[in-house]
């Protein structure tokens, strides 16, 4: 009897040591016991894939992670200023380039890697149908002369342009063009308050066929859904962009957009504290066909980022086992 209860308290003693020891291990597979959060911006693209780098993360290498609401300004500037949120999975630095390419000069923040491996675009679009009705129609030095066509319906007189929501970094670079072209006597330049509200007029048109002009970027499920036409801006002048995207800086001018690298932002600390997270980091560029793929199917499935994830992670192993070393690829599986 003796022995069996000798047995028993060092069963228990054994457990418990393995219990206390257990969140230390994970710390050390993570590489930090700080909580890392990951900023979902409110586009399908970056909300996505904040959700399944948390899950692979979390599940994978035992981190303490958490997903907060982000925007491109408003996050770069925390992350800037306070290094938090600690990682912004696909992060547009062209509206944002002089205080990006201070913070990295800095040391406060880093490029773990590509976002998107094959590069993003930016413009002002109006639909295939509206192009071909209107062959005069090609460059935003035209619109002047179809506002009437764009009718905005709070004041007919007007064209409308529809924007982005605010908060975005391209709010900023439209308004600039938008003074730099010369529209606002002719046009309304219009916010739609959200991405998904931008994203539901876009789609009321096209399903309509009606005229629309308007902002977008790329890739996303709309642009790989419908034909559209992008309207013609002078070849892009880092100059010029650097005032358009200055609210304090004037004349503004014409530029087309700038296509920068859209990275993987991280705070500098994560290099630091969690070098296996930042080298996961490094590896995880989608292409084009990719994103839109993964964002088709949210779309078509009226899913939110998080569902879009878990589905991009159950169907896409081929993809993302890629990123991660087969004993992190087996713990999230089983997560799943």
């Amino acid at each position: 009897m003796a022995n069996k209860i000798m047995n028993i308290l060092a069963g228990t003693a054994l457990l418990a040591a393995v219990s206390a020891f257990a969140p230390a291990a994970m710390a050390a597979s993570c590489g930090t016991d700080k909580q890392i959060d990951i900023a979902e911006m409110n586009w399908p693209s970056a909300a996505a894939l904040a959700h399944i780098h948390a899950t692979i993360l979390e599940k994978g290498y035992g981190c303490d992670v958490e997903v907060v609401i982000g925007d491109t300004v408003p996050t770069s500037a925390s992350m800037l200023s306070k290094g938090r949120p600690a990682i912004a999975p696909e992060l547009w630095t062209g509206t944002i380039q002089e205080a990006w390419d201070k913070g990295l000069a800095d040391g406060q923040v880093k490029a773990a890697g590509l976002a998107i491996s094959d590069g993003a675009v930016e413009g002002w679009w109006i639909p295939d149908y509206v192009a071909s009705a209107n062959p005069g129609l090609k460059s935003v030095d035209d619109l002047p002369q179809f506002a009437g066509l764009f009718a905005d319906p709070d004041e007919p007189d007007q064209g409308r342009f529809y924007s982005c929501p605010p908060g975005w970094g391209c709010e900023i670079a439209n308004a600039a063009l938008f003074e730099a072209y010369a529209l606002e006597d002719s046009f309304n330049l219009f916010s739609p308050g959200s991405g998904g509200n931008l994203d539901a007029s876009i789609i009321r048109a096209f399903e309509r066929e009606e005229p629309i002009v308007f902002y977008y970027w790329g890739p996303t499920a709309i642009m790989g859904k419908y034909s559209m036409v992008q309207l013609d801006m002078p070849e892009h002048d880092p100059a010029v962009w650097k005032c358009n995207v200055d609210s304090n800086c004037t004349p503004k001018g014409k530029s087309a957009f700038a296509t920068p690298p859209v990275v993987v932002a991280t705070a500098a600390w994560i290099a630091d504290e969690a070098p296996v997270v930042f080298e996961y980091l490094s590896d995880v560029a989608l292409s084009n066909v990719q994103i839109s793929k993964m964002l088709d199917w949210g779309s078509a499935n009226k899913a939110g980022a998080a569902e879009t994830a878990e589905n991009f992670l159950k169907t896409e192993e081929d993809v993302w086992t890629q990123w991660v070393p087969a004993d992190v690829a087996e713990k999230v599986k089983a997560a799943l």
